[in-house]
């Protein structure tokens, strides 16, 4: 008989990335045990505050914040106050056990993971720490030691941890509804049946406004000759930016009917799903996703996060074969045109990207990680 868990504690936040599995999980829970109670903790000024009450969780805060590496007045008193929560977080963790009670908590990624899992390990309580990205970040780090388990994507990942005993391979939770059409329905919803290939392109918030300029030089090389079909997500800011880029390069998006620029994609998983190349950064949910659906990528990481974490996501999806990386600073909208109509005139090729992508991807990974769960709670 399956055990049944009561009472569970979920820890995340920062970035939808870590905030995402942890309610992708907690719903696969409920599925399999209607009854048990989920309690999230998160950071008092996360988006996870936002998140994670949209999607119907009870929701606590711990006082947790990052550290600055600069000695500008302005850092030097962030940084103070982040002392202060480094002494007052343990207090609060410890307090929401003692009311909770959980027979489990689970970590994915973010600043108040640290002291939650810190504190249950110290209680006797079981522990997972879940990491999204290829290299285990700073509170997973700190974390290794006292987790149980920790939980990686792909087994690549395993090299950067110094307790590889603790390490389970069980992939990052990827939405369900990304498998609800096959390739050849999504295309049909999207009305491609003119046997073009599908280009895909979205970027994240941290430099975002110069890749949407490199985009809109792309979408104008396009123009021309259309020879695939584009839907590129520019975001709320850039959306103005790049159809007034275009107006200045005679490029009427009317006149260009393969070309779809778009604020927002707010049918992603039909997107992604009909898509024969994207062009993206390397967070880590985009990688969930991309070798989940087995699409190839032409990846241009983000410099702009800590550690570097982008570049080291793209080049293990790299040196499998699935994706091509082009750095921010060789990136230009030439490179990004020449580039995707290398792999799209290449059949042989896009067929190798695809089958590395999909030899990555882990589609089972929420019921894999639940069943982790399971296994040190028995």
């Amino acid at each position: 008989m399956e055990k049944k868990l009561k009472r569970v504690i979920f820890t995340c936040g920062g970035t939808a990335g870590h905030v995402n599995p942890a309610i992708a999980l907690a719903q696969l829970m409920r599925e399999k045990d209607p009854e048990t109670e989920f309690l999230f903790v998160g950071a008092e000024r996360g988006l996870e505050k936002d998140l994670i009450p949209k999607a119907g969780y009870a929701f606590r805060t711990v006082h947790i914040s990052s550290f600055h590496r600069s000695l500008k007045p302005r850092e030097i008193k962030h940084n103070a106050i982040s002392v202060c929560n480094l002494i007052r977080a343990p207090r609060e963790a410890r307090g929401i056990l003692r009311e909770f009670r959980p027979d489990v908590v689970i970590g994915t990624g973010g600043y108040a993971s640290y002291p939650m899992v810190k504190a249950a390990a110290k209680a006797g309580i079981p522990t997972a720490v879940h990491e999204s990205n290829m290299v285990p970040g700073l509170t997973t780090e700190m974390l290794e030691p006292f987790a149980d388990r920790v939980l990686v994507g792909f087994e690549a990942c395993r090299q950067h941890y110094r307790h590889p005993e603790k390490v389970i391979v069980t992939g990052t939770p990827v939405r369900g509804d990304f498998f609800a059409l096959t390739k050849a329905e999504a295309r049909r919803k999207l009305g491609l049946d003119d046997g073009r290939p599908l280009v895909v392109s979205f970027w994240g918030s941290l430099g975002a406004s110069g890749m949407n300029r490199q985009m809109a030089d792309m979408l104008a090389l396009e123009a021309a000759r259309e020879p695939f079909h584009h839907i590129h997500a520019a975001g709320k800011s850039g959306y103005p930016l790049v159809r007034e880029l275009l107006r200045e390069k005679n490029v009427e998006l009317a006149s260009c009917p393969a070309l779809d620029l778009r604020e927002y994609i707010y049918d992603m998983a039909v997107v992604m799903r009909a898509a024969d190349l994207v062009i993206c950064r390397a967070g880590a949910s985009t990688i969930s996703e991309l070798t989940a659906l087995g699409v190839p990528a032409l990846m241009v990481p983000s410099p702009y996060v800590t550690n570097n974490h982008q570049e080291k996501n793209a080049r293990i999806l790299e040196q499998a074969g699935g994706a091509m990386v082009l750095l921010e600073k060789d990136s230009t909208g030439q490179a990004l045109f020449q580039a995707a109509c290398g792999i799209l005139r290449d059949g042989a090729r896009r067929a190798e990207m695809e089958k590395a992508m999909a030899a990555l991807g882990i589609r089972d990974a929420t019921e894999r990680i639940y069943q982790t769960v399971l296994e040190i709670c028995g």
